[in-house]
């Protein structure tokens, strides 16, 4: 490194010397930059990685191509991150966008509030299922019991509960909006 420098007369050109040499021209900038900015448009949250995972890794690209000179606002970091979420996330980040001013919402608070969301999926899934929720358990621990043949089956059943539970609702609702109808017989006298 000393040879490439050591013609230099000032410490402007040194400078720019040793700039040219660990940077390199525009042309060595743009080549630097394509393989981070693939790697961010690419990236996803991968099946089984933990939020701390992942946002280890995103942050690692998106310091790299800070480093290259590459600038992201925080509501296109912030848009990026709820986009390459799985599915299961969709409710979150909805919310998010609606509570949120994502222009204000830096990454490290969009991380921890993530983090903290899928600490508490974890301990409701630790929990059992809910007891608000009897036939989504039903379907979801029989279709893992059984096998795909008789998972329709679960499925159907649970449909069906469901329909059940629509059904009798319907007819209460009708019957409590039903000036004729009451439970005590003498009140049915009483309206007629």
């Amino acid at each position: 490194m000393f040879s490439k420098i050591k013609t230099c007369a000032t410490a402007k050109e040194i400078w720019e010397k040793l700039t040219q040499i660990c940077e390199g021209n525009d042309e060595t900038k743009e080549n630097k930059l394509t393989v981070p900015q693939q790697k961010y448009e690419s990236i996803k949250m991968q099946e089984g990685e933990t939020m701390v995972e992942f946002d280890e890794r995103f942050s690692a690209v998106v310091i790299e191509l800070t480093s290259l000179g590459k600038e992201y606002s925080n509501r296109e970091l912030a848009l990026k991150v709820m986009r390459v979420l799985p599915r299961e996330w969709d409710v979150k980040t909805m919310a998010m966008r609606e509570s949120k001013d994502l222009n204000k919402l830096e990454l490290h608070d969009l991380f921890a509030n993530l983090k903290a969301y899928e600490f508490e999926l974890e301990t409701r899934s630790e929990a059992g299922p809910s007891a608000s929720q009897p036939t989504k358990a039903l379907a979801a621990t029989t279709s893992e019991q059984c096998s795909p043949s008789t998972r329709k089956s679960a499925e159907q059943l649970s449909n069906d509960a469901m329909s059940l539970l629509v059904k009798k609702f319907g007819k209460f609702m009708r019957k409590s909006y039903n000036p004729y109808f009451s439970y005590n017989k003498s009140e049915r006298y009483l309206l007629i």
